[in-house]
């Protein structure tokens, strides 16, 4: 099964930022494409938004004169529904709400032709439930596009529970064809995107109400550490807070209330006051003229400890040791069956997170993962008030000796990135398992559709596979609400992997 013809018409169907862009999209890439919207004018007035858009890609040299000036003749605003009997393809892109979705391709499949491939653009309700309103369910599919659909280049190809196989596999390669990057998936709630970046959002919530950190700290420490494009808190705000909490709550309500997907009631609350981000001029952050962008919290100059002893390996932090003895301070290894961790001058030990708390123990700072030690800005370290103030102070230094901010924030439970990290890893093996996409296309789907700095299979690869699983168990350890339990498949995943390198049988 092959991309739709080029001489096949395209309909939109809903002609807000995201019809828009979709329609955009189709008629770049050649196709005749007729604009649909129930209310009067609109799907005028949104053909001419993307003429303008047409015109500053001009401008921009992305596209000619020539091309503009045909993909104009090629774009029409219909009136009504029956305007759209012959497209090949109609992409729906209208309010998310399942009743509405539902009557519009009910009303569709009374005009268009049984060939014709049906999708919508839903980024949080069932594909399948949609689809079940239809004479003709096989030919139903959905195509989650990306906001802003024309730049970013992810694309998820959705098969309901009736999907035919040769309706995905057109929508697909019809994705490919307009230049975009499609990953196939069943129809889970989130699909791949939205529900393994879940985390992303959750634990960074759920740090800020154990009081670990204020959002501008987490944040820098995502960015600047975990190599995370922006923090948790700015992110929703430009996503917008209400928009990401509904995302939140469609999906933990898809999954039957399932506690690892639990919304934020500090996120209820910014809501409930109005302040929904960028566009409300207020959200974690305050964006009206004159505001300012609060610091996140970085610690005083401290001296570093005059050497370290290394018991053990280090893991996936092993790169820190070759950066302390390049900074000069002198490095002393010591082998260790039962633990990985640097031995302070003071006598307090300096530990990689991994989901316990300091006050577990006598004298620990924790230290939190970064995606590249090498080229992380900034580190952040986790101590319990039982903690000495000197073994602090020289785990303070040490990481400032290496060049690096450092945040000193409260002892959390796996901290920052690695929590976070551990549970997306959780999520995504959890989905490849269930069948929902593959290794690959979840991967990808990360990277490309939130800009995650590696897909969660390839990160898992880095740190080990058993990595996440250890880390997880800890936390649930700490937290048995079952939010931290590792799924089976992530058991599974570990243990694979302890097989693959040799470990017991």
């Amino acid at each position: 099964m092959t991309a739709l013809d080029l001489s096949s018409p395209v309909a939109v169907v809903g002609t807000g930022t995201m019809g828009q862009g979709i329609a955009q999209v189709a008629l770049v890439a050649g196709h005749s494409v007729r604009l649909y919207d129930a209310a009067p004018g609109r799907a005028r007035e949104a053909a001419d938004a993307i003429g303008a858009r047409l015109d500053r890609l001009v401008e921009k040299g992305r596209l000619t004169g020539a091309g503009r000036d045909a993909a104009r003749a090629r774009l029409e605003p219909a009136g009504t529904l029956a305007e759209l009997a012959d497209c090949a393809l109609v992409v729906e892109a209208v309010l998310e709400r399942l009743d509405v979705k539902q009557e519009l391709f009910r009303a569709l499949e009374d005009v268009v032709g049984d060939d014709c491939l049906l999708a919508t653009n839903t980024s949080s309700l069932s594909v399948t439930a949609i689809g079940g309103a239809l004479r003709v369910p096989g030919r139903f599919v959905g195509l989650h596009f990306f906001n802003p659909a024309p730049l970013l280049p992810l694309v998820e190809v959705v098969s309901g529970f009736a999907t035919d196989v040769a309706s995905a596999t057109r929508a697909y390669e019809t994705a490919r064809a307009w230049g975009k990057t499609p990953v196939a998936c069943a129809d889970t709630p989130g699909f791949i995107v939205n529900r393994v970046a879940r985390p992303f959002y959750a634990e960074a919530l759920a740090v800020y109400e154990d009081q670990g950190a204020d959002p501008a700290t987490i944040d820098a420490v995502l960015r600047e550490s975990g190599g995370f494009r922006m923090g948790a808190f700015e992110l929703t705000d430009l996503i917008g807070q209400d928009v990401n909490e509904s995302v939140t709550h469609s999906v933990w309500q898809a999954f039957f209330q399932d506690v690892r997907f639990t919304p934020s009631l500090a996120q209820r609350r910014l809501v409930e006051s109005g302040r929904l981000g960028r566009k409300s001029g207020q959200g974690w952050y305050d964006y009206r003229d004159g505001a300012e962008r609060p610091e996140p919290h970085t610690a005083e100059p401290a001296g570093p400890p005059a050497y370290v002893v290394v018991e053990g390996d280090l893991g996936p932090a092993a790169e820190v040791v070759a950066l302390i003895r390049e900074a000069g301070i002198e490095v002393r290894e010591e082998p260790e069956d039962n633990g990985t961790r640097l031995v302070l001058p003071s006598g307090g030990q300096l530990v990689l997170a991994d989901g316990q708390t300091s006050v577990e123990f006598r004298d620990v700072v924790y230290f939190d993962l970064a995606l590249d030690y090498r080229e992380a800005t900034r580190v952040a370290l986790s101590a319990s008030q039982f903690t000495s103030p000197r073994t602090v102070a020289q785990a303070t230094g040490l990481f400032q000796a290496l060049g690096k901010k450092v945040s000193v924030i409260g002892d959390v439970p796996g901290m920052i990135v690695a929590r976070t990290v551990a549970r997306i890893i959780d999520l995504a093996v959890e989905a490849v398992a269930k069948g929902v996409a593959t290794e690959e296309d979840v991967d990808t789907a990360m990277r490309l559709g939130v800009n995650y700095p590696l897909g969660p299979l390839e990160w898992s690869r880095r740190l080990g596979g058993d990595w996440a699983c250890g880390v997880l168990d800890n936390l649930h350890e700490c937290a048995p609400t079952g939010r931290y339990a590792p799924s089976l498949a992530l058991y599974r995943h570990a243990y694979a992997s302890d097989k693959q390198e040799g470990g017991p049988s």
